[in-house]
């Protein structure tokens, strides 16, 4: 479950969504000695059938390091919108012509991929893009230090058990050596960014050279990152997220995720293609989203876009990955507004937060982060105020929520 996600070191600072995860006993307290801890865990994994030569060739790397648990207490995401954040992740990082090249130079094992798994290459090469920029930039943490660290700490040490015990059972299969288990500073391996039980349960030798080596191997990359989107629920053949157009007139309070209605519903309510074609008159399920509100971009995400926020639950993150796969497969770059996007500061997100809070909402951590939780309470608040409800916050929205009415 990635309930981390760190992505690639860049991608990481620009995140909007906060983990769930790191929602959890932030202010817990460390209580009993580190190295009695350690050799009880070593104890565990014994006991769990894990051999004395996979724990011992991880015990130099068995350490505590206190930098790990302050990056954990401590992480900042910071108030770039989905136009921003795509901006930047795909057009300005170049990945859209890096990425129609990885398609090209790995043409044959795409198409073995997609003929097994059937995820498209346009979407396993963004997550593979944003991730590490196809290998180059994987994270430069020791992982088993880092699991150990975190597995420790008492903030979500539950998890991180997990991990590390199958962090080892890598290393006893002979998939990676401990030495080259480097990645993010969450324990993350691998060219899309895998944590060691997701790495364990579904990993493949896709070079059949005997390992699942997802830091070298381009070829236990892509079938592995297939083989896992169809864990996450990715459906063959159907589509993910596509740009459309929206009225002026739409019900805005259908735009959520929370919403499904067939095509044909969207399409009386005059929701064309992105290009003013009409779109399909049928009833494949479908979610109008409006990452900026309703003078920004509007998209339509489809049942494989539960799958994005499966891989991670930030919006932003997800859109950007689904939006970088469109324009793989040709797309035209969005439209990025259709009007002035009300705009309010990142401290005015944090105070909406507050004021939601005060008012019953769960929005998740008070942090001036839009997440899926925020959005939804701002949703609801916005149709109890007569407001077209697209989800975004406005001045005049604040100021409502301030006066109390």
């Amino acid at each position: 479950m990635r309930t981390t996600r760190s992505a690639c070191a860049v991608l990481a600072a620009l995140l909007l969504g906060a983990p769930t995860a790191a929602l959890a006993q932030a202010n817990c307290r460390n209580n009993g000695a580190f190295e009695p801890w350690l050799e009880a865990f070593k104890r565990e994994a014994a006991a769990k059938g894990i051999s004395q030569s996979a724990i011992a060739a991880a015990s130099p790397y068995m350490v505590l390091d206190q930098r790990i648990i302050n990056i954990d207490r401590g992480q900042r995401f910071f108030a770039q919108n989905f136009v921003e954040m795509s901006d930047k992740m795909i057009v300005g990082a170049g990945r859209l012509s890096s990425g129609v090249a990885q398609i090209k130079k790995n043409q044959a094992l795409f198409a073995r991929e997609e003929k097994e798994f059937g995820v498209p290459a346009s979407v396993i090469t963004a997550f593979w893009g944003l991730e590490s920029d196809f290998g180059s930039g994987q994270g430069k943490d020791q992982a088993i230090k880092s699991l150990t660290t975190l597995a420790y700490d008492c903030r979500r040490s539950d998890m991180f058990r997990g991990h590390l015990f199958d962090a080892l059972r890598l290393i006893e299969r002979g998939d990676l050596r401990a030495d080259e288990m480097i990645g993010s500073w969450a324990g993350e391996l691998g060219q899309t960014q895998m944590m060691p039980s997701e790495y364990m349960a579904h990993a493949v030798d896709y070079d059949g050279d005997g390992r699942r080596n997802l830091i070298r191997s381009a070829s236990d990359v892509i079938g592995s990152t297939g083989k896992y989107l169809v864990h996450l629920g990715w459906k063959r053949g159907e589509p993910w997220l596509q740009e459309v157009r929206v009225p002026a007139n739409l019900p805005w309070k259908e735009a959520d995720l929370s919403v499904q209605h067939p095509r044909s519903r969207w399409v009386g309510w005059g929701v064309s293609a992105a290009s003013g074609k009409q779109l399909p008159n049928d009833s494949m399920p479908a979610s109008v989203v409006l990452p900026v509100g309703r003078f920004g971009p509007a998209f339509l995400a489809y049942d494989n876009f539960q799958a994005y926020l499966q891989w991670n639950n930030s919006l932003n993150y997800s859109l950007t990955a689904a939006y970088y796969a469109t324009r793989l497969d040709g797309a035209p770059p969005m439209t990025k507004s259709s009007g002035a996007i009300p705009k309010i500061t990142f401290e005015e997100q944090r105070e909406v937060q507050e004021l939601l809070a005060k008012r019953g909402y769960d929005v998740g951590r008070v942090d001036g982060v839009l997440g899926l939780k925020t959005r939804v309470a701002i949703r609801d608040v916005q149709i109890k105020f007569n407001l077209p409800a697209d989800g975004w916050p406005s001045p005049e929205l604040l100021a409502r929520l301030r006066a109390g009415r």
